[in-house]
């Protein structure tokens, strides 16, 4: 029996993308274990999934900070037993780790973010042809330690109860036509304009039998979700409502997820929901697109700049974040329109 640990600490979009693959190989050797290590809040993305995968939490902020973190973190990995390393991360602290489980005679393997491509299709500013995606990188690091597996993931919820009452902090029952709306994202490079996307509530708010609801993390996000969830009839802030779990079943029943180059796009994947995404900086064929997703459902707009960067993470060159302002309101609810018409049909 095989014992794999496998390493993915952040970002939670990037763990959200590790778990059709992980399942998809447990499935394919129910013989061996499988070890996932990763931050605590995103435990809950893993602990069900199958018989033979578990978690391994880390308390980075807390006692696996630093040094004395690290340490404490091998002297519990070399306990345990395993044979093989999937290193999904290749940041210091999974190189760290990998460099001892292969001193100690653990056979390893790293994953192959393609940097230099990543840097040619911004320095080009290409989009064609398109990258890898994460979802095929993580499964090529399993490929190289002997357990390549096909694809057969199609809903996190499969084999979890979809038991409603724990969704009675934020609706009562599903009628008519659900949005999720996650406007956020970490870096403005990748955030629709607040006031567009404020428009776009206000009018599908309006819309017969459609309710609307609100996803974000943290006060300031929450601030401005609970004021539109006032002035907007048909509108709910689950801001800060529902654990990840909850929040997992509640975007089950979406009829469609609005988001941004962010999280919610991969949490609505797992759960099998159309997502209309919208774009700025980044661009899907970065390799970051969800998993299953459409890719005519992606909101974006051609300029000569785009795309500018891998993670949204650097200041516009042309100060003006037209790659996201020159984005109509209207557009976007087409796309909206479009996926519940096909949905519908």
């Amino acid at each position: 029996m095989a014992k794999v640990l496998v390493i993915r600490i952040s970002s939670f979009g990037d763990v959200a993308m590790l778990v059709p693959v992980i399942f998809s190989v447990a499935a394919g050797y129910p013989q061996d274990r499988f070890s996932v290590m990763t931050r605590k809040a995103f435990a809950p993305l893993f602990e069900n999934l199958s018989f033979n995968i578990n978690v391994i939490p880390l308390d980075i902020n807390g006692r696996h900070k630093g040094v004395k973190g690290m340490f404490r973190i091998i002297r519990r990995l070399a306990s345990l037993g395993f044979s093989h390393v999937a290193d999904e991360h290749d940041v210091i602290r999974s190189k760290f780790i990998r460099a001892f489980m292969t001193m100690t005679g653990r056979e390893t393997a790293c994953i192959n973010k393609g940097r230099k491509n990543k840097k040619a299709l911004i320095a080009n500013r290409a989009s064609e042809p398109p990258l890898k995606s994460t979802i095929q990188r993580y499964q090529a690091v399993f490929d190289k330690l002997g357990f390549p597996a096909p694809m057969i993931f199609t809903n996190i919820l499969t084999f979890i109860p979809k038991d409603f009452s724990g969704l009675r902090t934020v609706a009562t029952e599903k009628t008519g036509t659900w949005i999720g709306i996650a406007p956020f994202s970490k870096h403005k490079g990748k955030i629709f304009p607040l006031e567009k996307m404020e428009k776009v509530i206000s009018k599908l708010s309006g819309e017969a039998n459609t309710t609307i609801f609100l996803f974000g993390a943290g006060k300031e996000e929450s601030r401005v979700l609970t004021r539109w969830a006032e002035k907007y009839p048909n509108v709910k802030n689950a801001t800060g409502k529902l654990n990840l779990e909850k929040e997992l079943l509640l975007i089950s029943y979406l009829d469609v997820m609005v988001s941004m180059d962010s999280a919610n796009m991969h949490l609505a994947s797992l759960v099998h929901v159309p997502v209309v995404s919208i774009w700025g900086a980044t661009h899907p064929s970065l390799g970051f697109y969800g998993f299953n997703q459409d890719p005519d459902n992606a909101v974006q707009i051609d300029l000569d700049c785009r795309p500018c960067s891998v993670h949204g993470n650097l200041p516009c060159q042309r100060g003006d974040y037209a790659c996201l302002e020159r984005i109509h309101e209207d557009l976007v609810i087409s796309h909206i329109h479009k996926v519940l018409e096909q949905k519908n049909s």
